[in-house]
C-alpha cells in the first residue's frame, strides 16, 4: 500500500509540473515572450556555428602558431612547451609508484602497483575539494595542504602494494598550469589558470615548492617526473597503446600534448635525444583566432575574468566556463522574455552557479 501512495504522488507531483510548464508556456507564447527565447537561442546557435570550412580555418590558423611556437619562446599564442619526456612508457614498467594531480579546483592522489604488460594495475586513489581561498592565498598554504592530504593517503597503504625494503617512495607529479620545463624534475610556474591567482608561485619551481611542504609533513618520498596532465595522459595512453602519438584533455581546462620529431623543435638547443623524439605541451587553452566563434557572452565573460584577454579557446570550451556561459544566456532570456516569470531567480545572478 506504501509503494502505491508513493508511486500515485510521484505521478501526480509529475502531472502537476507538466500542466504548470504548458500554462507557462501558452502564457509566453500570447504574449510573444516565448517568440523572443527562441530568437535568443537561434542567434547563440547562429553564432556558436562551426561548419567545415571555418574549422579548416581554424586548424590552419593553429598550424601557423604551432610552427611559430616551435620556433622560439614567446613567438606565439602556443607556448608549445619542451616537456625533457623523450621517451614514453613501454608497458613492460613494474613497480610501485605514487601520483599527484593538481589541475583544477580538485586533485587526486594515486598509487598503482605495476607488474608488466600482462599484469592488471593495481591502483587506488582519493580526490580533495581545494577551498577557494586556497585558491587566491599564498604558495606556502596551498602547498601544505596538498602535502597534508598526500601524507594521509600514503599512511593508508595496506597490502598488495610493494615498497622493496630501503628504497624511497616516488612521485610522478602532474601539474596543469603553464610551466616552464627545466629538466624532468622541475619547472618554474609562468602563469596561473582555471581560476587559481597565487602571485608568489610564479616564476618559481613547483616541484621545489612540493618538496619543501613534504618534508614539512614528514613524508619520505621524492618527485621523479614532472609533468602536465596532457603528457601524462599520452604516457597512459602509450603504456597500453604504443601507437598512441597525441592526448588532449577536455575538463576544467583543455590542453593537448604530441609526439614531435626533435630535430622539428628549432628552439630546442640540447644535444638531441638518442629516440629522436620530443613530447610538446601545446598549452593551447591560450590559442586565439578571429576564425573562433566568440559570441557576446564569451566576450562579457572574459572581460569579467580573472585574466582577460587570456586562455580564450579554453574560455569557449572547457567545463569550467561553459556553465557560466549557459547561466549567462538564461539571464538574457529573464531579462528579455521572463523565461522564469516575472522575477529572474536569485541564484541565477551568481557568477558559477552552474558548474
Amino acid at each position: 500500500m506504501g509503494k502505491v501512495a508513493v508511486t500515485a504522488a510521484v505521478v501526480c507531483t509529475a502531472a502537476a509540473c507538466a500542466v504548470a510548464v504548458l500554462v507557462v508556456r501558452r502564457q509566453m507564447r500570447s504574449s510573444g515572450r516565448w517568440a523572443r527565447a527562441e530568437a535568443i537561442l537561434r542567434e547563440l546557435e547562429d553564432k556558436c556555428g562551426t561548419p567545415t570550412a571555418k574549422l579548416r580555418q581554424v586548424a590552419d590558423a593553429m598550424t601557423v602558431e604551432m610552427h611559430a611556437g616551435l620556433a622560439s619562446d614567446g613567438g606565439s599564442k602556443l607556448k608549445m612547451l619542451i616537456s625533457y619526456v623523450d621517451n614514453l612508457p613501454t608497458g613492460d614498467e613494474n613497480g610501485l609508484f605514487y601520483a599527484l594531480d593538481l589541475g583544477g579546483t580538485n586533485f587526486r592522489v594515486m598509487r598503482m602497483q605495476l607488474g608488466g604488460k600482462d599484469t592488471p594495475i593495481k591502483q587506488e586513489f582519493d580526490e580533495v575539494s581545494i577551498p577557494p581561498h586556497l585558491m587566491v592565498g599564498s604558495s606556502h598554504e596551498l602547498f601544505d595542504f596538498i602535502a597534508g592530504a598526500l601524507a594521509k593517503f600514503v599512511a593508508t597503504e595496506g597490502e598488495g602494494f610493494h615498497l622493496p625494503p630501503g628504497r624511497q617512495r616516488e612521485l610522478g607529479f602532474t601539474f596543469s598550469f603553464p610551466v616552464r620545463q627545466l629538466s624532468l624534475t622541475s619547472g618554474t610556474l609562468i602563469k596561473w589558470t582555471k581560476g587559481f591567482l597565487i602571485e608568489d608561485a610564479v616564476g618559481e619551481d613547483v616541484v621545489g615548492e612540493l618538496t619543501k611542504a613534504l618534508e614539512r609533513v614528514g613524508i619520505d618520498m621524492r618527485v621523479t617526473a614532472l609533468v602536465n596532465d596532457t603528457v601524462g595522459t599520452l604516457a597512459g595512453g602509450r603504456y597500453i597503446n604504443g601507437d598512441v602519438i597525441a592526448a588532449v584533455i577536455l575538463g576544467t581546462g583543455t590542453n593537448a600534448a604530441y609526439v614531435e620529431r626533435a630535430h622539428a623543435i628549432p628552439k630546442w638547443q640540447g644535444l638531441l635525444p638518442k629516440s629522436g623524439e620530443m613530447v610538446i605541451n601545446m598549452e593551447w587553452g591560450n590559442f586565439r583566432s578571429s576564425h573562433l566563434p566568440l559570441t557576446e557572452y564569451d566576450q562579457s565573460l572574459d572581460a569579467e575574468s580573472l585574466n582577460p584577454g587570456e586562455q580564450i579557446f579554453e574560455k569557449i570550451i572547457s567545463g569550467m566556463y561553459l556553465g557560466e556561459i549557459v547561466r549567462r544566456v538564461l539571464c538574457r532570456m529573464a531579462e528579455e522574455a521572463s523565461f522564469f516569470g516575472d522575477n529572474i531567480p536569485p541564484k541565477l545572478k551568481i557568477p558559477f552557479i552552474l558548474r
